[in-house]
C-alpha cells in the first residue's frame, strides 16, 4: 500500500504510507493497511525453525493454496484450516530478530507481508520445547557419578526420558529424531589465505522413534551409534508429525535444548570415556594453538560484580549462573553470578564470561576452574557469523565440548584453561552514566546538575562521529486538580546508533506501564523478554523497566517513576569527546556541559535558570532528524508540524514554599539530603508528594549506580607459589594477601604483598624452596634485590 491511498482515503498529506511503517495516527482509518501488513500469533519462535504462527487479520477459503517466503527468498508450503485461518512454518533461519515474509495464494504475486521473531534457542518458552527429563543423565551418559543413599560410585546408564507439549504438535502420530551440528574446514578470503573457516552443517541423523502416538513422552535407552553418525557430537531432539518425511527440513516441530550427545557416542567412549576424551581433548588443544589468541582479541571484564551489573550496555547476566534468580551455578561452583558481554569481536564473533563470588571479586580460573571463562563463539548474536553459524549451537561445539572432554570426561583441565584462561579485569573501564528524570532534571555525564522544562523535542545525546542519537519528548504534567502543570516531564525517548532499528520508549497518559516501539511498531513482550534485533537488543524485565543495548556497548535504561519517566544513558569510554546535547560533553570537565548546539558555552558558575532554559531549547530536533512516532491525533497536532520547542510555554523556573501551603510541611520531611531540591520542585508543580518521593528515588538510585561504576584498579593476578599457600583470590587497590610455605618448605620473597593505587604490587614474588636442599642460609641475591 503507498502513501496515495491513505490520503485519499483519510485527505491527510502523508509523506510515506507501508507496512514498516505507520501512516502518521491513520492506522484505525486507513483500512487497506491492516488487510496487506498480517499479524501473526505467535509472534515469535525458535530460529532452528519448526514453529507455526497463524495469520490473524486475514480469512481464506478453506482449503485455499497459502505460500509464505522469508527473507525473499525462502518458501514455505503454508495450510488453511477449516475456519480460514492461514498457518505457516518457520523454517531454519541462521539469525534472530525481526524476520520478513510474504504472502502468496498463487506463487507469483506476493502482495501481502509481515514480520516474526526468530529468537535464540535459550530464549524460548520451556514450555515450546522439548523437554529433556534429568539432562545431566542425557550429556554424560555412561560417565561415573555418586547415587544411591550411599553415594556410591556408579555409571549414567538406563533408560532416557523426554517430555512435550502434545498439542503443539498437528498430530495423532510423531517421529522423533536426532539432529547434529558440526563445523567442517572450508575458508573464505575475508580471514585470509591461511586462516580457516568453519562451515556450519545441520543435519538430519537418525530417528529414535517412528510412528509413535503423541503422548507427550518418550523413554528409550540408547545404543552407542556408528560411524559416520558418532562423529556428531552436539545437537538436539526433534519431534514432529509422521506424517511428513523422514529428516524433512522446515516442518512443525518441537526442539529439545542443544546438548552433549554422550548418550549417542561410539562404543569407544563408553569402553574408556577418559581414554576417549583426553584424545579429544589433545585434539582441541592442537587446533587452538594455531588460531589466533583469544584474550588478544576481547575487553577484560568488570573487576566487581557492582559494576558487571551497572555495566548494562555491555554485559547480561548468564542465566547459567545466577543464584539470586534460582540457577545452582553448576559449572561454577563457589561463585554467585556470571554475566556475558553483548558486544562480540568483530572477527570472530568471541565474548566473554565474567563470574563473581559472594564477596563482589571476580573469580579467575588460575585460582579456581569455576572462575570467568573467555568464550570464542558466544551464544550472543548480535553480530552475524559469515558463512552463517547457529550462534548457541556454534558456542556449544566450540567451547562447552572442549569444556566436557578436558575438564568433565578426563582429568586435563590444566590443557583447557590453557586456552580458555580469564583476563582479568586491568583494562576494563567503566562506562559514564548521564541521567534525566522527573520534571525533568538533567545530571549530565560529567555530573553537572541542572533542570530544563521546556516542551517540545529535544536531543539528549547526539554524538555525529559515532552516529548516535538520543532523543527526548516532553510534554506538560496534569496535577491532581487536573490542570496543567507549569513543567513538563519526559514522555518518549528515541534512539538509533549507526543502521541499527529505532527503538522508542514512552509513557502514554492512559497506560501506568512503558510501550516500546521499534521502527513506529509496537513491540510485545507478552512472549519474549529479550529480544535480538538489528544492531540493538531489548530486554523488558517488567512494564516499568526496559534496557536497551547498542551493538557499540551504549546502553540506555529506562524506567517508570509514578507518572514520569526517567532514563540513564551509559556511554563506554571510546565517546569521549564525542558527545552533545543536553547531557553535556562527555569530557570530565563539567564547565563547558552547558554548550549550546551554536557552540556558546554558558557559564555554570554564574548562570540563571532563564539561562539554562535558552541552552536547553538550542537542541529541539527537527522534523527531519525525528526519530519519534507520531501515531496519534495529539502527537501528529502537538508535535509533527508545529516547532520542536513550543516557544509560547514557560515554565515556573522555581516555586514558593509557603507555610500555609499544606503540601509544604509533609514535603520538607520527606524531601532531604542530596537531591532534594528536585524532590521539592517536583513535589510542588505536581502538586504530588509521590511524585516528589518518586523523583528523590530516582536520584538516589542514579548515585548508586555512579558508585557502583567507580572505577577500580587491579594489580592483576598473583600465583600461589608451588608448595605454598596464598591467603585470598582477589586483587584491587588495597587488598593485602599473605604467602606461606608447606613444612618443609622455606618462603624466599615477600611474605605480603599489596596491591597499591597505581596498579601495582609492593614485594617481591614468593618462592618456597624444601628445606634441606638449600646449601646457603642466606637469601639468594636475586631475592635481595628485588628480581622475580
Amino acid at each position: 500500500m503507498e502513501g496515495q491511498t491513505c490520503k485519499q482515503k483519510c485527505g491527510v498529506v502523508l509523506e510515506k504510507c507501508s507496512c514498516h511503517t505507520t501512516c502518521a495516527y491513520l492506522l484505525d482509518c486507513c483500512g487497506d493497511y491492516k488487510q496487506f501488513c498480517l499479524r501473526v500469533s505467535p509472534y515469535s519462535g525458535s530460529m532452528l525453525g519448526g514453529s507455526t504462527f497463524t495469520i490473524l487479520n486475514l480469512v481464506f477459503a478453506p482449503g485455499e493454496r497459502v505460500i509464505c517466503r522469508f527473507k525473499g527468498s525462502k518458501e514455505i508450503e503454508g495450510f488453511v484450516d477449516p475456519e480460514g485461518r492461514a498457518h505457516c512454518v518457520l523454517p531454519l533461519l541462521h539469525e534472530t530478530g525481526f524476520i520478513p515474509f510474504e504472502v502468496s495464494t498463487d506463487g507469483v504475486k506476493f502482495d501481502r507481508s509481515g514480520e516474526y521473531l526468530s529468537v535464540h534457542p535459550s530464549e524460548l518458552d520451556p514450555a515450546l520445547k522439548v523437554t529433556l527429563v534429568n539432562k545431566t543423565q542425557w550429556q554424560h551418559y555412561s560417565t561415573p557419578h555418586r547415587a544411591g543413599p550411599h553415594r556410591v560410585w556408579s555409571h549414567r546408564a538406563g533408560p532416557l526420558t523426554m517430555t512435550w507439549n502434545s498439542s503443539l504438535i498437528r498430530s495423532d502420530r510423531v517421529d522423533i529424531e536426532l539432529w547434529g551440528y558440526r563445523e567442517v574446514s572450508g575458508r573464505t578470503a575475508s580471514e585470509g589465505n591461511n586462516s580457516a573457516s568453519l562451515q556450519a552443517e545441520w543435519s538430519y541423523l537418525y530417528s529414535l522413534g517412528r510412528d509413535l502416538p503423541n503422548t507427550g513422552a518418550f523413554s528409550f535407552i540408547p545404543k552407542p551409534s556408528v560411524k559416520p553418525h558418532s562423529n556428531w557430537e552436539a545437537g538436539s531432539i526433534r519431534v514432529k508429525a509422521s506424517s511428513s518425511s523422514e529428516g524433512a527440513r522446515d516442518v512443525q516441530g518441537l526442539w529439545s535444548e542443544a546438548h552433549a550427545l554422550a548418550w549417542h557416542l561410539e562404543q569407544a567412549f563408553r569402553n574408556t570415556f577418559t581414554d576417549w576424551a583426553e584424545n579429544k581433548c589433545l585434539a582441541w588443544d592442537d587446533l587452538e594453538k594455531t588460531l589466533p589468541k583469544l584474550l588478544d582479541e576481547i575487553a577484560d571484564c568488570p573487576c566487581t560484580l557492582a559494576q558487571a551489573r551497572a555495566d548494562t550496555g555491555r554485559f547480561h547476566t548468564d542465566s547459567g549462573c545466577d543464584t539470586q534468580g534460582g540457577s545452582m551455578c553448576t559449572f561454577h561452583p563457589g561463585t554467585i553470578r556470571c554475566v556475558r558481554s553483548i558486544q562480540t569481536s568483530p572477527r570472530r564473533g568471541s565474548g566473554q564470561q565474567c563470574c563473581y563470588d559472594g564477596t563482589g571479586a571476580q573469580v579467575l580460573t588460575r585460582d579456581l576452574t569455576s572462575g570467568s571463562t573467555p568464550e570464542l563463539k558466544t551464544g550472543v548474536p548480535l553480530r552475524m557469523d559469515i558463512p552463517p553459524r547457529i550462534p548457541g549451537l556454534s558456542h556449544r561445539l566450540t567451547d562447552v565440548m572442549s569444556f566436557y572432554y578436558c575438564c568433565l570426561w578426563s582429568d586435563n583441565c590444566h590443557v583447557y584453561f590453557r586456552h580458555r584462561s580469564s583476563s582479568g579485569c586491568k583494562t576494563y573501564r567503566p562506562p559514564r552514566a548521564g541521567a534525566v528524570l522527573g520534571d525533568p532534571h538533567f545530571i549530565t555525564f560529567d555530573d553537572l546538575h541542572y533542570t530544563f522544562s521546556g516542551e517540545g523535542e529535544y536531543y539528549l545525546v547526539s554524538s555525529p562521529d559515532k552516529e548516535l542519537s538520543v532523543q527526548v519528548r516532553t510534554q506538560r504534567g496534569k496535577p491532581e486538580n487536573d490542570t496543567l502543570a507549569q513543567a513538563t516531564r519526559l514522555s518518549s525517548v528515541a534512539m538509533k546508533q549507526k543502521a541499527s532499528d529505532v527503538i522508542e520508549v514512552r509513557l502514554p497518559d492512559d497506560r501506568d506501564q512503558l510501550q516500546v516501539l521499534r521502527n513506529q511498531k509496537v513491540l510485545s513482550f507478552s512472549e519474549q523478554r529479550w529480544m535480538d534485533l538489528h544492531g540493538v537488543s531489548v530486554f523488558s524485565a517488567s512494564p516499568q523497566n526496559v534496557t536497551i543495548m547498542f551493538a557499540s556497548g551504549v546502553g540506555v535504561e529506562v524506567r517508570r517513576r509514578e507518572s514520569a519517566m526517567a532514563v540513564t544513558v551509559l556511554l563506554p569510554t571510546e565517546l569521549i569527546n564525542n558527545t552533545k546535547g543536553l547531557l553535556g560533553q562527555m569530557n570530565s570537565d563539567p564547565t563547558d556541559d552547558l554548550m549550546t548546539s551554536q557552540g556558546e558555552v554558558i557559564n555554570v558558575a554564574t548562570t540563571t535558570a532563564e539561562e539554562i532554559f535558552t541552552f536547553g531549547t538550542s537542541w529541539n530536533i527537527s522534523k527531519e532528524t525525528s526519530l519519534f512516532t507520531y501515531d496519534s491525533k495529539y502527537l501528529f497536532d502537538t508535535y509533527y508540524y508545529p516547532p520542536k520547542h513550543d516557544t509560547t510555554f514557560i515554565p515556573a523556573f522555581s516555586l514558593p514554599e509557603t507555610p500555609d501551603d499544606p503540601l509544604v510541611a509533609d514535603m520538607l520531611k520527606m524531601c532531604y539530603g542530596n537531591g532534594a531540591q528536585f524532590c521539592k520542585y517536583d513535589t510542588l508543580t505536581s502538586r504530588s508528594l509521590a511524585q516528589g518521593n518518586a523523583t528523590l528515588r530516582a536520584y538516589q538510585s542514579h548515585e548508586a549506580l555512579m558508585q557502583d561504576l567507580e572505577q577500580v584498579v587491579s594489580c592483576g593476578w598473583l600465583p600461589t607459589p608451588r608448595n605454598g599457600k596464598k591467603n585470598g583470590t582477589s586483587y584491587l587497590e588495597g587488598t593485602v594477601l599473605d604467602f606461606s610455605c608447606n613444612e618443609g618448605f622455606k618462603l624466599y620473597g615477600s611474605s605480603q604483598r599489596t596491591c597499591l593505587e597505581d596498579g601495582t604490587w609492593t614485594g617481591v614474588q614468593p618462592h618456597c624452596l624444601k628445606v634441606h636442599s638449600l646449601s646457603i642460609t642466606k637469601t639468594p641475591a636475586r631475592y635481595r634485590h628485588g628480581h622475580t
